[in-house]
């Protein structure tokens, strides 16, 4: 079978995740040991490779339970402020490796809070980010997946209309669906503020991945299943091609996927490492042997 394979250049790492694992890498090279709170990121092949080298994972509800000793990193993600202090209070030492686009982030929205603002966070709700997005509210701060949770909190005046309003995005979101949603919220609310917080890179991402899932016969996506970047990306391929496969490992790749002559773009989440898309490659040429 004659098959073209290319692995799209944008793919891999976004530069947050970068830096949180090659912060891991340091820590565990000089002590041999780490508490991740969460997976450093949502791709379980690069997870399993960290935990190889020291690196466990852990849950807030273990932190009253577990040994102090070890470095605990906070992932790129970021945490909220009340999980800072019980981190401190255990005597954990931080290695806060939280994104600088969370974190400023992170910044706006307090400051907006704190100046009196009602704030609305377009995001996922129990999204590791978004947590510690609504943790600079105080936890006041709504969260609306979509246009549906928008419309059910403007009907049932979960939207104060007597002060003003800012409405934020979690990062990873897509920015066709903010401006929507942006659009329909300033209809009901005179004054709205509204906070371009997606991260350029992934907002230039979702245009860059449409023309490639365009310009290719099959996509390949490769990403976690839990990864809340890697939905929106694979869905944005499936729209712009329905022959869109999601795997989160190279053993995932099935023959029948593919035709003679087809052109076969392999691409990934920001939380996909390069080493994994091309071992997809590599497993996919095997099939054009």
């Amino acid at each position: 079978m004659r098959l073209s394979v290319d692995i799209d250049e944008g793919s891999g790492f976004c530069g947050g995740v970068i830096r949180a694992i090659r912060r891991a890498e340091a820590c565990l090279a000089e002590y041999g040991q780490l508490y991740s709170l969460g997976a450093i990121v949502h791709n379980e092949a690069e997870v399993a490779r960290l935990e190889a080298a020291g690196m466990r994972v852990v849950s807030e509800d273990q932190l009253d339970t577990l040994l102090p000793g070890p470095h605990l990193l906070i992932r790129a993600h970021g945490a909220p402020p009340s999980t800072y202090e019980r981190i401190r209070r255990r005597g954990f030492p931080i290695e806060d490796c939280t994104c600088p686009v969370v974190l400023n982030l992170q910044r706006e929205i307090r400051r907006s809070w704190e100046e009196g603002s009602a704030i609305v966070i377009f995001g996922k709700v129990g999204h590791a980010e978004v947590l510690g997005l609504v943790g600079q509210t105080g936890g006041e701060a709504l969260v609306i997946e979509g246009m549906s949770d928008l419309e059910t909190a403007i009907g049932q005046g979960l939207i104060p209309m007597d002060r003003e309003v800012s409405i934020f995005s979690q990062t990873t979101k897509n920015p066709d669906e903010y401006e929507l949603v942006c659009a329909a919220l300033a209809k009901a609310v005179p004054g709205l503020k509204i906070h371009r917080s997606i991260c350029s890179q992934v907002a230039n991402r979702h245009r860059a991945l449409a023309d490639f899932a365009s310009a290719h016969d099959v996509i390949v996506f490769v990403s976690g299943k839990e990864s809340s970047n890697g939905k929106v990306l694979c869905e944005l391929c499936r729209e712009n091609n329905p022959r869109t496969w999601h795997i989160d490992s190279a053993s995932d790749v099935r023959a029948e996927w593919f035709m003679d002559g087809d052109r076969v773009g392999i691409c990934g989440a920001t939380s996909t490492p390069q080493w994994l898309l091309e071992e997809v490659a590599h497993k996919i040429w095997q099939f054009a042997g």
